[in-house]
C-alpha cells in the first residue's frame, strides 16, 4: 500500500506543478481561471474560490487548468481568446516549463547527495572495433559524433537508437598526473549476436564523485534533465523506425505506479534515505517526460497549441477558433483511444 501511495503522490505532484504553471502565468496575465483541479473523473474534494474552482479528482492521473475563453470565443475581457498572443503563448508553455524546473529541482537533490558520474575505459576486447580504432584502457570518450557524453549512458542511448552507425569518437587520454592528451578516431560497431545489439568493444569502469562547488550542482544536475530529454527523443525515433515495438516503448500509469512501487519497496530495505532519492529519481525522470510529450506539436497537447498561437503571431491573425477547436478535439479523441490501448497493454503486462 506505501508503494501506491508513493507512486500517486508522484505522480500528483508532477501534475500539480504542470497545472500550477498554466495557473500561475494566467493570473499573471489577467485571465479568468474557471477551475483548478488535480485529478480525473468526478470530484472528491470541491472548494470555491473568489473566482476559481479548486478541484480534487477520483482517479489520480492527469489534472487541468480551465480558462474562460480557452476553448470557445468570450467576451469578457478576461477571457484566454481576448488576451494577446504572446500572453496566451506564456501560459501554454508554462505548464511543460514548470515540469523542466521541478526536474531539474530534484535532479539538485540527486547531485548534492550522491554526486556526479566519472568514467573510462576499463578494458578493450582484443581485435574489437574500438581496439582496431586505437583506444585504450583509461581513455575517457567525450564525444560521439554529435553528441557530447557526460556519462556512459549517453553512449549506450545513442549506439541503440543510431545501429551500426559509424561512429567518430573523441576522447582524452590520461598523460601523467593531471595531465591530458585529445585524440579522435573512427569505428564502426558490430553486431553481437549473443548480446542481440551493436557493440564497440570496452568495458566501461564508473565512480560518482561528490561535486566540489555550487557550479558543478548546476553543471550536473542540468546535465540529468538534458539527458532526460535526449533519451525521450532517442526511444521516441526507436519507435518510429520500428526498432523498439509500441507495447515494450510505452508505458502507462498503471506500470509506471508499478514499477515505482517496486523500486521503493527494494530501496525501502536498504534505509529511507535511498527510498526518498529513488521518488527523487523517478520525479525527475516523469517531470522531464511530461514536459516534453506536451511540447510535442500534436493537437490538444501543448506543443499543439502553441503550434496554432506561433502561426497567429507570424500572421498577424488567429486561425478561426472553431476549426482550431475541432483539430483539438481530434487530437483529444485519438489521444483518449490511445490512453485505453496503454491501460490494457499495462494491465496484460501485470498478469
Amino acid at each position: 500500500m506505501l508503494n501506491i501511495i508513493a507512486a500517486v503522490l508522484v505522480f500528483g505532484l508532477i501534475v500539480l506543478v504542470h497545472e500550477f504553471g498554466h495557473f500561475l502565468l494566467a493570473k499573471l496575465n489577467g485571465i479568468g481561471v474557471v477551475e483548478f483541479s488535480i485529478g480525473m473523473g468526478p470530484r472528491l474534494l470541491s472548494w470555491q474560490g473568489k473566482e476559481t474552482r479548486y478541484s480534487v479528482k477520483i482517479l489520480p492521473f492527469g489534472g487541468s487548468c480551465m480558462m474562460l475563453g480557452e476553448d470557445e470565443k468570450d467576451t469578457d475581457p478576461s477571457a484566454f481568446n481576448n488576451k494577446s498572443v504572446w500572453a496566451r503563448i506564456s501560459v501554454v508553455f508554462a505548464g511543460p516549463a514548470f515540469n523542466f524546473i521541478l526536474a531539474f529541482l530534484f535532479a539538485v537533490i540527486i547531485v548534492l547527495n550522491i554526486g556526479y558520474q566519472k568514467f573510462e575505459i576499463s578494458e578493450v576486447t582484443e581485435g574489437s572495433p574500438a581496439a582496431e580504432a586505437g583506444l585504450l584502457p583509461g581513455d575517457v570518450i567525450t564525444r560521439v559524433n554529435s553528441r557530447k557524453i557526460t556519462a556512459y549512458e549517453d553512449i549506450q542511448i545513442y549506439m541503440l537508437a543510431n545501429p551500426g552507425e559509424t561512429l567518430r569518437v573523441q576522447y582524452r587520454r590520461p598523460a601523467g598526473e593531471d595531465q591530458w592528451t585529445t585524440g579522435e578516431t573512427v569505428l564502426t560497431p558490430e553486431y553481437s549476436k549473443e548480446q542481440g545489439r551493436y557493440l564497440m568493444g570496452v568495458t566501461f569502469i564508473s565512480r560518482y564523485v561528490k561535486a566540489e562547488n555550487p557550479g558543478q550542482v548546476l553543471y550536473y544536475s542540468a546535465y540529468q534533465v538534458k539527458y532526460c530529454v535526449t533519451s525521450t527523443f532517442d526511444s521516441l525515433k526507436m519507435l518510429f523506425t520500428r526498432q523498439v515495438q509500441v507495447d515494450e516503448a510505452v508505458a502507462g500509469p498503471v506500470r509506471i505506479v508499478a514499477m515505482i512501487g517496486e523500486n521503493v519497496e527494494e530501496s525501502r530495505e536498504i534505509g529511507l534515505p535511498v527510498m526518498a532519492l529513488t521518488l527523487c529519481y523517478w520525479s525527475l525522470i516523469l517531470s522531464a517526460s511530461l514536459g516534453i510529450m506536451n511540447l510535442l506539436p500534436l493537437p490538444a497537447l501543448d506543443g499543439g497549441r502553441l503550434v496554432f498561437l506561433v502561426i497567429e503571431a507570424v500572421r498577424g491573425k488567429g486561425i478561426d477558433q472553431e476549426k482550431e477547436g475541432m483539430v483539438h478535439m481530434a487530437g483529444l479523441l485519438i489521444l483518449m483511444a490511445l490512453m485505453v490501448f496503454v491501460l490494457f497493454n499495462d494491465i496484460r503486462s501485470l498478469l
